[in-house]
């Protein structure tokens, strides 16, 4: 039996490590995990030299779940991906939706047992993540963003939404240097300075002003991580409707309008890197037939 999975990433518009509540919309970059049955065992690769634990982690928790073996039965998985790795454009989250569903819809249809709902899916691969260490919070937002597609605003540290919606379909531009953060290495105690400043930000998020929230939350995450605000402010200088630092970094994005993307991409130009075109995601996880 043979499953793939489609799971986009997805930019932050409040970033939920300062205060545990954050906001996230879907883009259009993505990871497809193909999985497959085999006899025994558990064999898992992707095409960006990454390492396989966290795939691991997501398969064994399905297979604990349903009481399978891998001595009986096993499952071989590959994951492809546009999205880059440790960039803060949740590829952790994407893997993990992905592989969760592929192999859980495998595991349900080859036993006949229950499927997983949608939050059960989401759930065990954020148990997973944090598991393997690749997230702080756990990243309720970034994962139902990835899930969902469309715009999400969550408690993180309850695992509830706050306002879940579709999005308007904006072209995004996404601002990768040549260099990597990967968030589960980043220092929380001193983004949580800022907490009362986020706060502020995620004020607007709730009153779905989503790029007001979008702009100062980037702007306060650059400024304690150290990443350079001129990127963001000068897409907003050219055209863009909103413009901050994704994750905690490296990625920055920008919402656009169809008429200021050349104008957002050359205003990019002077910054080492590359700039990735794409657009919001309303789609979400999904098996592709």
């Amino acid at each position: 039996m043979k499953q793939t999975v489609r799971s986009p990433g997805s930019a932050t518009i409040i970033n939920a490590i300062a205060t545990g509540f954050g906001s996230a919309f879907g883009i259009g970059l993505d990871i497809k995990c193909r999985a497959k049955t085999t006899s025994e065992g558990i064999s898992c690769a992707n095409d960006v030299g990454a390492d396989v634990g966290l795939m691991q982690l997501c398969v064994q928790k399905v297979f604990n779940h349903y009481d399978i073996g891998s001595v009986d039965f096993g499952v071989d998985l590959k994951t492809e991906s546009n999205l880059p790795m440790a960039s803060g454009l949740s590829s952790s989250s994407a893997s993990s939706n992905a592989i969760v569903k592929a192999v859980s819809s495998i595991v349900s249809e080859e036993f006949d047992l229950k499927p997983l709902d949608d939050m059960q899916i989401i759930n065990m691969a954020i148990d997973a993540s944090l598991e393997a260490g690749v997230t702080i919070t756990g990243s309720f937002d970034d994962a139902t963003a990835s899930y969902f597609g469309g715009v999400v605003v969550t408690d993180n540290k309850n695992r509830e939404f706050i306002i879940k919606e579709k999005m308007d379909d904006y072209p995004v531009l996404v601002y990768m240097p040549n260099f990597y953060s990967k968030s589960g290495d980043s220092n929380p105690d001193r983004m949580k300075l800022l907490a009362p400043l986020v706060e502020t930000a995620f004020d607007f998020a709730k009153n779905k002003d989503y790029f007001k929230a979008l702009n100062l939350n980037g702007l306060i995450y650059s400024a304690t991580l150290g990443f350079n605000s001129s990127i963001a402010i000068d897409a907003l200088e050219a055209g863009a409707i909103a413009s901050g630092l994704s994750g905690t970094g490296s990625s920055f994005v920008a919402v656009a309008g169809d008429d200021s993307i050349d104008d957002i991409k050359s205003a990019w130009d002077k910054y080492e890197g590359r700039v990735i075109e794409t657009k919001v995601d309303n789609v979400g996880c999904n098996i592709l037939k």
